[in-house]
């Protein structure tokens, strides 16, 4: 083959990839592993990275897992975070580990958080090795695959469409006694399911009502994850009423309400401490505006008011964020994303909260000029209240830290600043500007 012809093939090819990117990945699953890496190899990355998110799961995750270093950051640095950690959770942990080295730190964090689930949750104890079929494949599809994998503890298989969304599943029974011709799109049917953040107990009490032997998990989008096996299942609710009781008497992994003293103490008191410091930081700023509330003891009335609300606003930002972390919803890289939305938030609420407070204070105290102060102070002190309410436990998730653990105190010293900042820094700089009384 001459060089116009193979850049002609080549040329069609990436046509064929960029306009038909499902039926291309049908293709794919046909072709041996080696052909599929010599495709991916070959063809642009924002070509071949749609076909390969398309393709089947087990065979997509066959060929990670024999990708060289170079191509698996080409391929799985623009693959969506969600569908990586679904793929690589089929390797194991040490082939998981050594690939996300391969990637861009943030990219391989964001991975790893979609693959790590608490000891409670239903996501932790699940198995991703699960079998799966588009609609419009037939049962010989299924049989062939069956045949190649010899397991004979194959209970049911799951259908997706093809974003990988679960529709439903086939029991193996049913697959026995179809003729091979016979599409799974008029043989699935529904799949009671659980969320991977889901408690074990929805699962188990899922697999008594239904009086199941297996049921898929999915993401906060009904994307398929894998499966919890019955016999699984009730050996991870057997350890987890055993460390249960444990936890009664302080040699549980949290405190509980039994806990040792010791054991509360060493738990609690360190926060304790740097809240206690926190405090203190906070009072600082006060004390730089001593003057000022020499002058004008008024504004001290008011303290806690833009304090309060500034608090209130980041903490809604804090909620609604550590919930989006929790349940996988957002994800580091969209941290800017977030704290904008929380800052027009804490912007638009600031300007009505503003309103209402400025006309309060007006009548208070008789003080345009002070009214107009606190009206500016609470939009500033609010918006940087949504703005940090989203940012903090961000930024915390992105170096590794629990945001569970201290996003509340460090919120709580953001606002309590900004609050007093911009309130008496405005007052002292609008002082003679504004008439307010000295």
């Amino acid at each position: 083959m001459d060089n116009n012809t193979a850049a002609i093939k080549k040329h069609l090819v990436k046509e064929y990839f960029l306009h038909f990117p499902m039926e291309a990945a049908r293709v794919m699953n046909s072709f041996p592993t080696d052909k599929i890496l010599h495709y991916l190899e070959i063809m642009p990355v924002d070509t071949i990275v749609p076909v390969f998110c398309k393709m089947n799961p087990e065979i997509a995750a066959v060929a990670a897992k024999t990708m060289d270093q170079k191509l698996f950051k080409k391929v799985f640095t623009k693959v969506d975070t969600p569908l990586a950690a679904r793929l690589l959770s089929r390797l194991n942990k040490e082939d998981v580990k050594k690939r996300l080295k391969w990637l861009p730190p943030v990219k391989a964090r964001e991975i790893e958080d979609f693959l790590t689930y608490g000891p409670d949750t239903a996501g932790y104890i699940m198995e991703t090795g699960v079998i799966v079929f588009h609609p419009d494949n037939v049962v010989q599809d299924v049989l062939d695959r069956i045949r190649k994998l010899g397991d004979d503890r194959i209970r049911s298989i799951y259908i997706i469409d093809d974003d990988g969304y679960l529709l439903g599943k086939i029991p193996i029974q049913t697959i026995a006694i179809s003729q091979p011709g016979d599409t799974l799109r008029h043989l699935y049917i529904d799949a009671p399911r659980v969320n991977a953040m889901d408690d074990r107990e929805d699962a188990l009490e899922i697999m008594e009502k239904e009086n199941l032997l297996q049921v898929p998990v999915t993401d906060i989008n009904n994307k398929l994850l894998g499966i919890i096996k019955n016999d699984a299942l009730m050996s991870a609710v057997k350890m987890e009423s055993t460390e249960n009781v444990q936890a009664m008497f302080g040699a549980g992994r949290e405190e509980r309400a039994l806990s040792k003293v010791s054991y509360a103490v060493k738990k609690r008191l360190p926060w304790l401490q740097v809240n206690l410091a926190t405090a203190f930081i906070a009072s600082m700023v006060v004390g730089v505006f001593e003057d000022t509330i020499a002058q004008i003891t008024i504004l001290a009335i008011f303290l806690p008011v833009v304090a309060g609300q500034s608090g209130n606003t980041g903490s809604q930002a804090l909620a609604v964020t550590m919930r989006g972390l929790a349940l996988r919803e957002i994800r580091i890289s969209q941290w800017f994303v977030v704290a904008r939305k929380e800052l027009f938030v804490g912007f638009i609420n600031g300007v009505a909260v503003a309103l209402t407070t400025g006309t309060i204070v007006f009548f208070w105290s008789s003080s345009a000029g002070i009214a107009i102060v606190i009206a500016i102070s609470m939009v500033l002190s609010m918006m940087v209240a949504g703005f940090s309410g989203a940012g903090i436990p961000m930024a915390l998730k992105a170096i590794g830290q629990d945001p569970a653990t201290s996003s509340s105190i460090l919120l709580t010293t953001v606002t309590d600043i900004t609050g007093f900042f911009s309130f008496l820094g405005l007052a002292t700089v609008l002082m003679s500007v504004l008439g307010i009384a000295s």
